[in-house]
């Protein structure tokens, strides 16, 4: 489905609601495929696979599944965006979390230091597959366990990769980031657009 009336000019293969926003926000009219996933744990990381490496064969796989499951519909081929976010602390991924336990664990390790959002972002058009990535530097102060249980009460962690929304509650925590707001978001638009534009689609 699309945001509008405006006939769709992509496809975005994520379910994510602030993707979606971010799209509309430029005002790239798109309709969301729902794409299964595969069978087995949720995009695991490859024993040795670097934190960097992981987020972009993420974003790459999501791409290229997205393609399959759309050439064997019968449905019109536009140019299909596929994005992948990892929160990086000292070189390791720290994902979506599994509960409440984990959600404090993770911002506990978040708190009061230093970490990388990387923003993979995929367009498969035509035969070509085109990639960017979007690396910001973000700090967060220092977090009581009270703060961080209220937090947790807002349900706002889960889903979330570093379990944070910047867009949220959590943006109280960040204060300072070097790189893209929207990258951290889930969908860098300066890399979005760039991508766009090499698919053939223009943009503001």
């Amino acid at each position: 489905m699309t945001d509008s009336a405006t006939p769709a000019r992509l496809y975005l293969a994520s379910a994510s609601p602030r993707r979606r926003e971010l799209l509309t926000q430029i005002g790239l009219a798109h309709e969301v495929l729902l794409v299964p996933a595969p069978p087995g744990e949720d995009e695991p990381q490859h024993p040795g696979e670097s934190a960097a490496n992981y987020v972009q064969r993420t974003a790459r796989d999501k791409a290229l599944r997205g393609r399959d499951w759309m050439l064997g519909q019968d449905m019109p081929q536009l140019p299909l965006l596929a994005a992948d976010t990892t929160v990086i602390l000292a070189g390791a991924v720290l994902g979506k979390p599994a509960d409440r336990a984990d959600a404090m664990r993770i911002l506990r390790a978040l708190a009061g230091s230093v970490h990388e959002v990387h923003t993979a972002v995929a367009v498969w058009t035509g035969n070509r597959l085109l990639e960017a990535v979007s690396i910001t530097e973000v700090r967060m102060r220092d977090l009581t366990d009270e703060e961080i249980g209220r937090y947790c009460d807002s349900c706002e962690p889960y889903g979330k990769a570093g379990a944070y929304g910047i867009q949220g509650l959590a943006g109280t925590f960040i204060s300072h980031i070097a790189g893209s707001y929207t990258g951290v978001m889930g969908l860098p638009l300066f890399e979005t657009a760039n991508l766009m534009r090499a698919a053939g689609i223009e943009v503001p």
